[in-house]
């Protein structure tokens, strides 16, 4: 399981490099987000190369599959649902710590984000059952080709 966030990882911060996304112009106008126009359509197929069950792990919600799959020409994916308990941890680790470790059920995952924190790794090296890797992305670039190789090379 591949756990995605949106904002950072596949919307950078910086602008990318190269000829914006032919669509994404149009997206960016109708949703009011000019950040739409630095998703790097590439990252879709390199999402789908990677062999695991992808999922929205990100406040966009539904809206990720209504607005940013379509971009990177993904199917919809299933969307994590934040529970109220996910708002205050009550430590250093990630709000969404919880609901992923919940929602992963022990099996193993990788979880893509730009706020993963060193929090998050004790907690889910001590509350998970199963393998996982919490791979954080520089959110001002977004995903890159080495953080696509890390997380094929943990996948297999």
């Amino acid at each position: 399981m591949v756990f995605l966030d949106v904002d950072g990882p596949l919307v950078p911060l910086a602008r990318r490099t190269g000829a914006p996304h032919p669509a994404a112009g149009a997206a960016a106008e109708r949703y009011g987000n000019p950040l739409l126009e630095r998703v790097d359509p590439g990252d879709g197929p390199r999402l789908l190369a990677l062999g695991g069950e992808l999922v929205w792990a990100t406040t966009w919600a539904q809206d990720a599959n209504e607005v940013v799959a379509p971009l990177l020409g993904l199917p919809p994916l299933p969307v994590v649902a934040w529970s109220e308990s996910s708002a205050a941890p009550g430590d250093d680790r990630h709000w969404k710590t919880d609901d992923l470790l919940a929602w992963a059920a022990g099996r193993p995952f990788v979880w893509v984000d730009d706020e993963i924190t060193a929090a998050d790794r004790r907690w889910v090296a001590r509350h998970h059952a199963g393998p996982a890797l919490l791979h954080r992305v520089d959110g001002r670039s977004g995903l890159t080709p080495a953080d696509f190789d890390a997380i094929r090379d943990w996948v297999g």
